[in-house]
C-alpha cells in the first residue's frame, strides 16, 4: 500500500462517490473505481459498501480512516518541513465561511495574505452552512458559533454586532418606528425559519419579532432586499459601510452581539503552514472588522 492509495480511499469516504473522489482529484471516476477495487485486494478486504445513497465505509473502511488521517498529515507537515523558514506560504487553501463574512469581511483580509504570499492559492467557499471539515470539506472554516463536538480545535475570531435596519427611502414611505411595537406595522426580512442553520442565527426570534414577509436563506440576499426598500431586518454592522441606502432603526432598544469563530480538524495543528495562515487570517478579520464598524 502506499500513499497515493490512501489519497484515493480518503477521496471516495469524504465524497461517498466515485465521481466525487474523481473531482477532487481530478481523475476518472473509472480510475478511481479501479484504484479502489486494488486496494481491496492487496488488503484482501471490503472497505466500501454501495447504496442507493452512495458509499459508504464497512467496518474496515472505518478502521482505516485513523491511519490514512495520519498519513495525509504526515506528508503535509513533511512538505512543510522542506519548505524554506522565511518564506511565504505557497500551495493551496480551501476556506469555508457563511456568506455574511464571505461576501463583506473576508475579501478584504485574503487580498492582503495573498498578496504578501504570492506562491498562495486560497479557495474561499460561501455556503449558508456548516461545513465538515472531517470530509475535507474546507482545511478551515468560519463558524457562527463554538462546535461542541468532533475531533476539532477551536480558536475565537471576534466578537461582531448586529442591529436592525432599513433603507432610508423605506423609512420615508412608512409609519415612523420608535418603539418595537411599531415592527408590527412593518414589512420584516429574514432567514427562512426552516434554513436556520445553527441557532445563533435566529435573530428575529431572539427580539420577539414575527416571521418575516419576505426571507432569504442568504445574509446577503436579506441585506440586498433591504437596501432595495423591501423592509426592515436585522444587518451586520460590518456590512453597513457597503449599504449607504441603510440606516439602523432602534439601536438603542434593539443590539445583538455574536462572535465568530475558527474550526479546524485537530490534527492539522501539526501543520505549520495551516498554523501560519489561521494566525494572518484572524489578526486580519478582527482588524477588518473593527475599521468596518467603527465607519457605521
Amino acid at each position: 500500500m502506499d500513499w497515493d492509495d490512501l489519497r484515493i480511499f480518503l477521496a471516495v469516504a469524504r465524497s461517498e462517490s466515485l465521481s466525487g473522489a474523481g473531482k477532487l482529484l481530478r481523475i476518472d471516476p473509472a480510475t478511481v473505481g479501479r484504484r479502489i477495487a486494488r486496494l481491496e485486494g492487496v488488503l484482501s478486504t471490503r472497505l466500501f459498501t454501495k447504496t442507493p445513497q452512495g458509499y459508504t465505509l464497512t467496518r474496515d473502511g472505518q478502521r482505516l480512516m485513523d491511519p490514512a488521517l495520519a498519513a495525509e498529515v504526515a506528508l503535509a507537515s513533511a512538505q512543510d518541513c522542506l519548505r524554506k523558514e522565511d518564506g511565504g506560504l505557497t500551495g493551496q487553501i480551501r476556506l469555508g465561511a457563511p456568506d455574511g463574512v464571505a461576501n463583506y469581511l473576508l475579501p478584504q483580509v485574503l487580498a492582503g495574505i495573498t498578496a504578501q504570499n504570492p506562491g498562495l492559492e486560497v479557495q474561499l467557499v460561501a455556503l449558508p452552512r456548516v461545513f465538515n471539515l472531517s470530509k475535507r470539506e474546507a482545511d478551515m472554516a468560519v463558524a457562527v458559533s463554538c462546535p461542541e463536538t468532533g475531533r476539532l480545535t477551536v480558536q475565537k475570531l471576534t466578537d461582531y454586532h448586529l442591529h436592525l435596519a432599513a433603507s432610508r427611502e423605506y423609512l420615508s414611505q412608512n409609519p415612523a418606528i420608535t418603539c418595537r411595537e411599531d415592527l408590527q406595522d412593518h414589512r420584516i426580512i429574514g432567514y427562512i425559519p426552516d434554513m436556520i442553520f445553527d441557532k445563533e442565527l435566529d435573530y428575529l426570534g431572539e427580539i420577539g419579532a414575527a416571521s418575516p414577509e419576505i426571507s432569504s436563506n442568504s445574509v446577503s440576499v436579506q441585506t440586498q432586499l433591504m437596501r432595495a426598500g423591501g423592509g426592515v431586518g436585522m444587518v451586520h454592522d460590518f456590512a453597513l459601510p457597503f449599504a449607504p441606502e441603510l440606516v439602523h432603526v432602534l439601536p438603542q432598544d434593539i443590539s445583538l452581539t455574536r462572535s465568530f469563530w475558527l474550526v479546524r480538524h485537530a490534527d492539522d495543528a501539526q501543520i505549520e503552514r495551516l498554523n501560519r495562515f489561521a494566525e494572518l487570517l484572524a489578526g486580519g478579520v478582527r482588524r477588518e472588522l473593527h475599521r468596518l464598524e467603527a465607519l457605521t
